[in-house]
Formats: C-alpha cells, structure tokens, sequence
C-alpha cells in the first residue's frame, strides 16, 4: 500500500543532539512532505511528551507513528504504543523511524539508514516486520514504588545506568560514539562492582549470584552508542539475550573495552550470556542504576519480560 494515503503522524524530538534537530527540522520536513505527502507534525516540549503524542495519534486513528529523534525519543514513543499497564493501546498502527540523535544503537539492529533521505524513503517503501518489546518493571529512586516501561531495545543494571546519568546531564554535542565513552570514563571513577542476583524464567535453583559491571537485557544489538553487546539478539525471536560483564577489574575491562565494539567479547572469561523470556534481577548490596533504552529510570530490583510480537516496525527492504 502506498504510505503517502496513510494517516501519519510525525513526532519530532527538537532537543536531540543537543538541539540540532530543531535547526534541521524544516528540512527534514521537507523530505518527508516529498516521500509521504501529507503529514501532521508534533513537537515534544518535555519529558514523556512523546509517549502522551503517539497515545493521542493512536488514538486519533493514526496508521502511521513516526519517531524523528534518538534513541530516548524512540523510546518514548513506542511507550506510547502500550498503556500504563503495558497492554496495546490501539491496534494497527506502524512505528517508522527517522533517527536523528546522539545514540542510534536500535536503528543499527533494524538496519535503518542515518541519512534522512534513505531513511523516509524506507518509510514510503513501508515494509513492515512485527517484532518483541521488553515490558520492565523496577524500583524508583529514593523508595518512590513500582514504575512501568516498555523498552524496544535493551535495559542494563550497573555501569550502564551510571553512563546514562552522566551523559545525561552532560553535552553531547561530540556525537554519540565519542559522547558515551567519556561518559564511560567518567562513570569508571565513580562505579563499583557490586553483587546482584539473577533468576531466569523464574527458575529459582537456576539463579545466578554475581559480582558485575553491568548485567544488559537486550531485545536489540547495539547499546552504548554503539557496543555490539548481543552479536546473536534477534527483534522477533521471543527471548532476551542477558549479557553479563561479571567481576572484572578496571584494567580488565579497559583492556576488553574494545572488544564490546566488535562483538567478541563474549569469548572473555566472566562475560556470560544466557536467553530468556523473563528476568528478575535484585540487588545484594548497594544501589544498581538502571538504563532503558538510554535513559535513566530507577534503580533495581527488576523484572524484564517479552512481549512477543507487540509492535509492528517499518524497516528497509532487506530488514
């Protein structure tokens, strides 16, 4: 079916790296009018805003849900594909990507281009693949309760969490693969090693204790802008991939650090994995920052679950 008949909705981040989507957006507009024909274009003010955008375009019968931004903004936006209880918030709707952001590990998994023009020309073309969504449930910060979130491509406990909080709060205006690893560096002198538990399809005399760095559940690949986390992570295949970087030192991990970009790293002693479709983590001492698809949420303890087949992606032609 030809997209430019669709109803399309295009809800645009115009804070992503660092506001330069804002400056680009009339000419990325451009490109899409030209690939899609008529669209309706919202802009994000604040926080969750695109999750509360992409509700009410559902809602409003949209065939089409466009997330122009990072990886925090697609993140939003599938949110708004599910209610707070994590069930379908309408049925039918699309979820296309424009990236245009500081991190781009989830379109990397997809395979959907950087460059604006290839990228709306996927969405005209408008091939579509219905792939998993995790469904996290964790702790909020100071004992605030339970907090929701659904999350399309990884979530992480330690180091990763500690990343998200400084780069975060932190210029990006560097790019996204050099942001991260000072970020990474910072975070180093300040993160220590600490213990969490692991259960695995709620099979508890199969539960893992572990000293880590940082424990990823991973629905996509790529995380940290750009580490090749989970080399053999599959969208649809209705399992994590949990990658573990247990109790290395700070020289090991420096010198394994590159490792992670390439994807051998599985191959280093104390980095495991393990697939399941439900993950409980818990702490055993010291608080464990969370990241979930780059952003910084709560802390643990966790649960991680598929959703299987939850969410219809459009991708290229090849994806």
């Amino acid at each position: 079916m030809d997209s430019a008949v669709k109803k399309t909705v295009v809800v645009v981040n115009p804070r992503s790296a660092g506001g330069a989507l804002e400056r680009r957006w009339p000419e990325m507009a451009r490109v899409l009018r030209r690939e899609l024909g008529g669209i309706e274009a919202v802009l994000t003010t604040g926080p969750r805003d695109a999750t509360r955008l992409a509700r009410e375009a559902i809602a409003a019968g949209a065939e089409l849900i466009v997330a122009v931004g990072g990886d925090g903004t697609i993140h939003e936006v599938v949110n708004g594909f599910f209610d707070d209880d994590g069930k379908p918030a309408g049925s039918g709707a699309a979820l296309g990507i424009l990236p245009f952001g500081t991190g781009g590990d989830f379109r990397r998994t997809a395979g959907i281009p950087r460059e604006i023009d290839a990228a709306a020309a996927v969405l005209r073309a408008h091939k579509t693949r219905v792939i998993d969504v995790g469904r996290l449930e964790y702790r909020k910060h100071d004992g605030g309760g339970t907090g929701r979130s659904m999350f399309i491509n990884s979530a992480s406990g330690g180091m990763a969490g500690l990343v998200d909080q400084v780069a975060n709060s932190s210029s990006k205006i560097a790019g996204g693969q050099i942001s991260f690893l000072i970020a990474s560096a910072q975070a180093w002198l300040k993160y220590r090693r600490l213990p969490v538990r692991l259960v695995f399809d709620g099979k508890e005399d199969d539960a893992v204790e572990v000293k880590m760095v940082n424990v990823a559940v991973t629905n996509g690949r790529y995380f940290g802008g750009g580490m090749f986390v989970a080399p053999n992570a599959e969208l649809d295949d209705g399992l994590f991939d949990v990658i573990t970087i247990g109790d290395l030192s700070p020289l090991e991990v420096a010198m394994h650090f590159p490792k992670l970009y390439k994807g051998t790293h599985l191959a280093v002693p104390n980095i495991s994995v393990r697939r399941a479709a439900r993950v409980e983590i818990s702490p055993l001492g010291g608080e464990v920052l969370l990241d979930v698809d780059g952003e910084q949420l709560g802390v643990l303890p966790a649960t991680f679950t598929v959703v299987p087949r939850a969410l219809t992606l459009v991708v290229p032609e090849h994806g």
